[in-house]
């Protein structure tokens, strides 16, 4: 998981500071489509993160809110990294980017960037940007994948085929930048066997040489408010109950390379936006049950992986 791996490479206990850098995405714009993802909601799927202007002062400010905004949970916390979570996180200039990523970096105690952002916006001046800063700082680049399925991701509006994933995994491997994948569970017209194979694409080998990606995100499909998804299928429910969620996603991390960083297994939007799964909010309670169904099946991470190879 995680947390511990972030613990272990810096010393203590590092947490994620979402900020809004004020990017949009090529799906909303016009460039492959408008209103975004059937599924993306008005913040570009990242409700909780902290907006920011991009100059050195508003970026100060937003990472000052973050901190404070999660300093009940974690009250010590004094090591950070600055996350670029919504919408497309590199989808503007060269320039411009560098200005927000360097100046988040200048902040005290950020040890590093994660961006999230898609796989058809990494031009190579931006890629060549992000393996300056990784040659330097620490950085993690975040893939919105969701299934390597076209029909489906054609469905929901993705906006690129899936081969287009592959070819930015190859060049940000190329460069030694560490990839998160996000898959997102419980799509309209996916089946169980679509979701298992869509793990087995982007868990095989990046080349010859045997790397893999370095992260994975599962994400519980969420039907929230105000998005085209919750128009379109009103009563659709990904899961109907957190065991069945569980079942899949104990599965699906017995399938999973053991190096692999599990980043997330649910999801959390926020409850007044939530339509579908009404319990989806309660990520306790879906965590609790997916340790709890790990512990029944007296399983583990890698598990069939290791049996598979």
């Amino acid at each position: 998981m995680l947390g511990p791996w972030l613990e272990q490479e810096f010393g203590e206990k590092t947490i994620k500071l979402a900020l809004d850098g004020g990017f949009t995405c090529p799906n909303r714009d016009g460039t492959c489509g408008t209103g975004g993802c059937s599924f993306c909601s008005e913040r570009g799927s990242g409700d909780n993160a902290s907006i920011l202007s991009g100059d050195n002062e508003s970026i100060k400010q937003a990472i000052a809110d973050q901190i404070t905004l999660l300093s009940d949970k974690w009250p010590n916390a004094n090591s950070f990294i600055a996350y670029f979570q919504n919408y497309t996180g590199t989808y503007a200039p060269t320039e411009r980017l560098s200005e927000l990523y360097y100046a988040a970096l200048a902040q005290p105690n950020v040890r590093g960037l994660a961006i999230a952002t898609r796989p058809d916006c990494l031009p190579e001046e931006t890629l060549d940007l992000l393996s300056e800063i990784n040659q330097k700082h620490f950085l993690w680049v975040e893939l919105g994948l969701q299934t390597t399925n076209n029909n489906t991701a054609a469905a929901f509006g993705r906006g690129y085929e899936t081969k287009v994933y592959h070819d930015a995994v190859r060049k940000l491997t190329e460069r030694n930048i560490r990839i998160v994948t996000h898959l997102l569970l419980g799509l309209p017209g996916e089946t169980r066997e679509d979701m298992i194979n869509t793990l087995a694409d982007v868990t095989a080998p990046i080349d010859d040489s045997g790397r893999h990606i370095w992260g994975l995100k599962f994400h519980l499909l969420n039907i929230v408010r105000g998005t085209r998804l919750a128009e379109e299928l009103p009563d659709y429910i990904p899961f109907d109950s957190p065991e069945e969620y569980a079942n899949l996603v104990c599965h699906l991390l017995e399938l999973t390379p053991p190096e692999t960083v599990i980043h997330r297994l649910s999801a959390d939007s926020p409850a007044e936006l939530l339509l579908a799964p009404k319990w989806a909010y309660r990520k306790r309670l879906v965590i609790n049950t997916i340790n709890s169904e790990m512990s029944r099946r007296n399983s583990y991470q890698g598990l069939l992986h290791r049996q598979e190879t």
